[in-house]
């Protein structure tokens, strides 16, 4: 029997990818994408993409999706509310399974399993422990195109955000960074995929750089700003 199963989608490769593997499965039923976005900024939390291009993205896919919005300081407790009450209904509608891009950060995929738990539901990882700089390459390989919309400046410059993910991308990033960008060097957008109905349209607007105070750290992180067409 097939597995009834909703993917978390991000906007991103990662997600992109580990989404077509999940539609190449015939033991899994994909029926719902969730994303979550700053309910301040309207856009999707750390890519910095405007909902009007996240819906874009989700309409060519053509499966039904919601969008959780999540109050721009949120506390792990308030969070995980909100998250509960939104997959309240797809449990209501017998979704057993949620899915993730996740590759390879063992902490964040025992909490997510954990919050699963919770409400009785079980995680699927398609990507799980598979070699990062493969799983660039199958993306290219594929045909997925995607552009870099942030990128963590404690890794990256300036120059690197704005880019197309493709070999020269990859080839260029620094000694120590992740090929996928798993541990929050950068964030992209998925602009083309095999199941796009349609690739998504949008320019290029300005780059920003931004800091983000957590705790007695303080991060800075470039932002491509991209536009609808």
């Amino acid at each position: 029997m097939n597995r009834k199963v909703y993917f978390n989608w991000s906007s991103g490769k990662d997600s992109a990818l580990a989404l077509y593997h999940l539609l190449q499965d015939k033991d899994v039923s994909v029926g719902h994408l969730l994303t979550t976005i700053n309910e301040t900024q309207q856009r999707v939390s750390m890519h910095g993409v405007r909902r009007s291009l996240l819906e874009a993205q989700l309409k060519a896919i053509e499966l039904p999706y919601s969008i959780v919005a999540i109050p721009e300081h949120c506390v792990n407790a308030t969070y995980e509310s909100i998250m509960q009450q939104a997959v309240a209904p797809l449990i209501r509608e017998g979704f057993e399974y949620a899915a993730f891009g996740d590759i390879f950060l063992e902490d964040l995929k025992l909490y997510r399993e954990q919050q699963l738990a919770q409400v009785g539901l079980k995680g699927l990882f398609p990507l799980w422990k598979q070699d990062s700089r493969s799983v660039v390459d199958t993306f290219i390989e594929l045909d997925f195109k995607a552009i870099v919309v942030s990128v963590n400046a404690q890794y990256l410059d300036e120059s690197f955000v704005g880019r197309v993910l493709d070999r020269d991308f990859i080839k260029d990033l620094p000694p120590g960074v992740d090929p996928a960008g798993e541990n929050g060097e950068f964030h992209t957008f998925c602009f083309a995929a095999p199941y796009f109905k349609h690739p998504i349209d949008f320019t290029v607007g300005e780059k920003v750089y931004r800091t983000y105070q957590h705790g007695t750290e303080t991060f800075g992180y470039w932002f491509c700003d991209l536009l609808d067409a």
